[in-house]
């Protein structure tokens, strides 16, 4: 007995310390304090200017809210995450201070009248430019402030509490504004009952219904029940502070006000509710109102896009893009498909657009046809709007030049979606009489502006403001930014004057705000003085390094290496390489540079570059570019092949560099970045660790396509099974880091991902450690959640990567 008592408490004692050394690290932790500083330094206040350039608005908001907050109660339903208690989305992450900036003076005013605490949210100008607008959300109600910019003074403009989920108020004239009410109080929403009245049934009669993973949907007839209550509202008009009601309660997804101010166009949400897609996919009703809510016409009913066909390009064959004309007091606009919504059928044009001017009675008018899919109008004046079309399919798009009056579509403007070099940026815009923005036509309306905020160029992104002649088709740049440094025109004040405000940057000088005259040749004005808020990463360099990978295409990324390196003292550093991969149907395309080296470095919860603090080079936004090979494939007819050699270019160059340890390497990314590290770990031998969070692993499970890849599971089962570095779990043996938010919203990247992945590679003896973050969606919020996971990166890397031993001769193959 005496043996037998000894072998039990020695099993249990065993059994005791396994559990305990599974869940030995279940509280939070903090990663170095230099990281953990730089997470939680102030951020730099948002700035908006008037349409005038006389007032600058400031905005700040907190860093991130604590996990405690992000735990009370939340409805996801309908492709909705709703605060239940007040009516309002969930997770929102609130501006908690306001004030003004007289640009002439200099002067900053405080705002009085506003809450304390605030937690604001939806902010935005009057047309006159004489008030501002914003939301207060409290835990139970949200109401509606008004700051008049004279006084300096907020006053509650609402009575009624507002509900927000799905849709916030707007501007109907400079002292009237619309939003949506709530019908009941949130303690009168229907409980859920013990006892259902029955299964939940789905069913399906013979229909093609091929639509993506959506998450968050509705699953029973209760959750009908509640999206139902949560989504039905009152319209009101608030006239300096006095409420009318509009029309009869409805579920509204969209309400756009006519340009004379007299209609509505309104799209509102009848039942049945689909259980497979979210709410803009709902069964609906495309209808013209009168500013009272009485209805004129109804344009369309629409079905739920559950029937829409898949594949880049397809669409219903219904009537879509319904939206006022911007120059024309009350004329409604929408397309239609002419070749039946699927993009293999030959024809010649594939969309035609109509109009149907008030009072609505009359038949539409097509005023063109585009021989791609129609993506929308940019109206100007009596002679001249911008059409543009496009295929997602083919990477291309184009803008086109319609006169209204002759109804002439001519091609203005046609490149490749992918290439960077030849974007003209978007054309600049301006309020007209009716405070819609409308094309700003200059030189007598014979040309446009264009504004480029990215500008990419062989020597880097170098951002441009140019002049388009809409006959010569030719271009003038007016101005562009100096190389060394990365400046954008945030706004145009005056046109003919050419009144600038911009944002210049450097990678020593926080981006601040500057007042710019290019007819004047005046000195600039720098109307803001951002320090820099990571006193840590002062030292620290960048380069944008360029190299080649096996078949000839230039590839790129950002390097960042630690404070006082010295190649000759220091030699070669542990390495995180971080990425996400694109698709090119063009290699010159994908060889593009793209970034600048001369962007100040701010810092988010996922970025790579903290790691530089604690002695490791970081090659972050990795070039990963998925080409097609042929004009008759697709880029990820060979993903993993092409990953393999972007992998290697890159850990080559930095071994050539003198600046990595390519026996010190790790590689990570962020969904379909984690998708790509999970894949390289699985084909390669590149690396000594790997960092994938909130990834898809497993294709099958996003079976109707996913990113830009529009065949399906059962039209290319081998593409899919091959992409999947599940069905390589056996040959993961590279230690592997895989986090997931439990409340993943992604299309496609359920947690259950990563929990199989796990199983899978735990299954096969693999070294894998799995960190589920408590109410985290896609992108992560809680402030003791992303401390924690910059902890367990951390650690990581210091034990599989910078403690591994040194040994440049034993260079790892690719296999």
């Amino acid at each position: 007995m005496t043996s037998q008592r000894f072998v039990f408490t020695v099993l249990i004692i065993f059994f005791l310390n396994t559990t305990v050394s599974a869940q030995d690290d279940v509280s939070y932790k903090t990663p170095p304090k230099d990281i953990a500083d730089m997470l939680l330094a102030k951020p730099t206040p948002n700035v908006s200017v008037d349409d005038k350039g006389e007032w600058m608005l400031f905005t700040e908001s907190s860093s991130y809210p604590s996990v405690e907050e992000l735990a009370r109660p939340e409805l996801r339903i309908a492709g909705l995450r709703i605060n239940p208690a007040n009516f309002a989305p969930s997770r929102q992450v609130f501006i908690n201070a306001v004030y003004l900036k007289n640009i002439a003076t200099g002067k900053e005013y405080k705002i009085t009248g506003l809450p304390s605490p605030l937690y604001a949210g939806s902010i935005s100008w009057s047309p006159n430019d004489k008030k501002i607008a914003l939301t207060h959300t409290t835990s139970g109600r949200v109401d509606l402030y008004a700051i008049d910019i004279a006084t300096q003074k907020a006053v509650k403009v609402n009575k009624a509490a507002l509900n927000t989920v799905t849709g916030s108020y707007q501007w109907y004239d400079d002292n009237t504004l619309l939003y949506r009410t709530t019908l009941k109080p949130a303690t009168a929403a229907p409980p859920k009952p013990l006892m259902p009245k029955g299964p939940t049934v789905q069913e399906n009669y013979g229909k093609a219904s091929p639509r993506p993973t959506f998450q968050d949907m509705i699953r029973s007839p209760y959750d009908e029940q509640l999206f139902e209550f949560y989504t039905t509202t009152q319209l009101v008009k608030n006239i300096n502070g006095i409420e009318t009601k509009i029309g009869q309660p409805a579920i509204y997804i969209v309400i756009n006000v006519s340009p004379d101010k007299k209609y509505m166009l309104t799209r509102t949400v009848k039942k049945p509710f689909s259980y497979l897609v979210p709410v803009n996919g709902f069964t609906s009703v495309i209808s013209i109102t009168d500013i009272n809510g009485k209805l004129i016409k109804v344009l369309a009913d629409l079905p739920s896009s559950e029937t829409a066909p898949s594949g880049n390009d397809n669409v219903q064959l219904v009537r879509r893009g319904f939206d006022w004309r911007d120059d024309l007091p009350a004329s409604i606009t929408w397309c239609e498909p002419l070749d039946s919504g699927m993009i293999k059928k030959q024809a010649e044009y594939r969309d035609a657009v109509y109009q149907l001017n008030a009072p609505f009675s009359g038949q539409p008018e097509q005023l063109f046809k585009t021989k791609m899919r129609y993506r929308g109008t940019t109206w100007g004046d009596q002679n001249v709007a911008f059409v543009t079309e496009g295929l997602t399919g083919k990477q291309t798009v184009q803008v086109d030049r319609f006169n209204p009056v002759t109804g002439d579509l001519e091609k203005l403007i046609a490149r490749n979606t992918t290439d960077g070099y030849s974007n003209p940026g978007f054309p600049v815009t301006h309020p007209n009489q009716y405070g819609k923005n409308v094309l700003q036509l200059t030189d007598n309306g014979n040309k446009v502006l264009f504004n480029n905020s990215t500008g990419a160029s062989p020597k880097g992104d170098l951002p441009f403001l140019l002049s388009f002649d809409i006959h010569t088709k030719k271009t003038d740049t007016l101005w562009r930014c100096q190389e060394g440094q990365f400046e954008t025109v945030v706004k145009i004040l005056d046109a003919n004057k050419l009144t600038l405000v911009t944002k210049k940057e450097s990678e020593k000088e926080m981006p601040n705000y500057w007042l710019k005259n290019l007819r004047l040749r005046i000195a600039d004005r720098q109307l803001t003085s951002f320090t820099n808020p990571y006193p840590q990463l002062e030292g620290v360099s960048k380069e944008k390094i360029k190299y080649k990978r096996a078949d000839g295409v230039d590839l790129t990324g950002d390097l960042y290496l630690p404070k006082g390196y010295d190649i000759k003292r220091d030699g070669p550093l542990p390495v995180i390489l971080w990425a996400y991969p694109a698709e090119y149907n063009s290699a010159a395309d994908a060889a593009q540079i793209r970034g600048s080296e001369h962007k100040f470095t701010l810092l988010n919860w996922g970025s790579p570059v903290y790691y530089v603090t604690q002695g490791y080079a970081v090659l972050n936004n990795a070039e990963m570019p998925i080409v097609a090979t042929d004009k008759d494939k697709k880029p990820n007819d060979n993903f993993v092949d092409q990953l393999k050699m972007n992998a290697e270019a890159a850990t080559n160059k930095l071994a050539e560099m003198g600046v990595g340890d390519r026996n010190r390497m790790a590689v990570g990314g962020h969904s379909y970045g984690a998708f790509m590290t999970a894949n390289l770990l699985a084909h390669t031998n590149l690396f000594k660790a790997g960092i994938a969070r909130s990834g898809a692993y497993n294709r099958s499970l996003t079976p109707f396509g996913f990113q830009n890849e529009d065949r399906t599971y059962w039209q290319a089962p081998e593409l899919y099974n091959g992409m999947s570095p599940f069905s390589y779990a056996d040959k993961i043996k590279t230690p592997i880091l895989l986090v997931h938010g439990e409340m993943d919203n992604n299309t496609g990247t359920y947690p259950i991902q990563s929990e199989r992945m796990f199983n899978a590679i735990k299954g096969n003896g693999g070294t894998v450690k799995y960190l589920s973050l408590p109410y985290e969606s896609h992108g992560y919020q809680g402030r003791e959640n992303i401390l924690h996971l910059l902890n367990e990166q951390y650690q990581w890397l210091e034990k599989y990567v910078k403690n591994t031993p040194k040994a440049e001769e034993n260079k790892p193959k690719a296999f």
